[in-house]
């Protein structure tokens, strides 16, 4: 694998570090760490500031000096017989320059830490993270935590669902990872105002719609769950109704699982901002990583799997 992890020296991009460093990657991975000295305000922390500071300078020198040690370090952590790790110092827009550097490299996947702008300011700015997330040309692995020993693999049978399972299915380092499929049907609440006998007909309409659509979702996690199992992996699905999202993020918290991962389209800029998606609420509020995948960048098929399949459970 062609692997870029995007480190700053803070807490998140150590867990980030600390992960790649424990996950079994195949030989011949090549591993670029990669740190970005800001221009402008950004350098100093801040959206924006009035006048450049008279001492700019040594600022951004100590900055340089800092992460230059902090990849030098993490390179020297993530070394192994049969990898290929380096680094490189970049500069410019953190986003933009990561963004261009997997480009450049060939990036199979990008990893960062969480770390990132809260509230309204994410809604408008963006975090590092999410912006990496939106234009990245591979998978963008978002780490709150240092190891995975459990997925929640979203699962709702979209053409983004499926690149993001292949990511499962043929990556060496999640190979032997045990797997819940969530499928989640999102059924609308009927409202309330009709009389007495009418809103009984619509409340059995509304059960009835959500009988079918927990089958219809059951199907598809099966469907998924019964790929998975040929891997020789332990597999469970878990079929929820009401809003995607939230239930992902519920599911993912209440069996305490390390990592979420979850296909998107991709949406940018007004439409997320004010339709929000799937992907991105995950992204903000899951309590473990997140693992995005957009539609069009999944991995190219790995040769097929022989091991017979098991029953996974319900």
């Amino acid at each position: 694998m062609r692997v870029v992890l995007a480190i700053d020296g803070s807490i998140s991009s150590a867990r980030a570090r600390d992960l790649v460093v424990g996950l079994p990657w195949p030989d011949g991975s090549s591993i670029r760490v990669v740190g970005v000295v800001e221009h402008g305000p950004a350098l100093f922390g801040l959206p924006w500031i009035p006048v450049v500071p008279e001492n700019a300078g040594a600022i951004e020198e100590d900055v340089v000096n800092r992460l230059t040690d902090a990849l030098l370090a993490a390179e020297h952590e993530i070394a192994r017989p049969a990898l290929t790790v380096d680094h490189a110092l970049l500069r410019g827009h953190a986003a933009r320059a990561i963004v261009d550097e997997a480009r450049t490299f060939g990036a199979e996947l990008v990893v960062l830490g969480s770390r990132g702008h809260g509230g309204f300011e994410t809604m408008f700015l963006g975090s590092t993270s999410a912006e990496v997330v939106d234009h990245a040309p591979c998978p963008v692995l978002v780490v709150r935590d240092t190891r995975i020993g459990s997925i929640v693999l979203a699962e709702d049978g979209s053409t983004g669902a499926r690149d993001a399972a292949a990511c499962v299915e043929e990556w060496p380092i999640l190979a032997t990872v045990p797997v819940t499929v969530v499928s989640v049907a999102e059924v609308a609440v009927p409202m309330g105002g009709a009389t007495p006998g009418l809103y009984d007909q619509v409340m059995e309409s509304y059960a009835e719609s959500v009988d079918l659509a927990r089958a219809e979702h059951r199907e598809i996690a099966l469907r998924r769950a019964d790929r998975l199992a040929r891997t020789g992996r332990a597999v469970q699905i878990e079929v929820r109704d009401g809003d995607a999202a939230a239930e992902i993020v519920t599911a993912a918290g209440e069996r305490k699982t390390d990592l979420v991962v979850v296909g998107t389209r991709g949406h940018t800029g007004l439409t997320r901002m004010i339709l929000g998606s799937v992907a991105r609420k995950v992204l903000t509020h899951a309590p473990c990583s997140v693992l995005v995948v957009r539609e069009g960048v999944r991995p190219e098929p790995a040769a097929a799997v022989s091991v017979e399949p098991s029953s996974p459970a319900g």
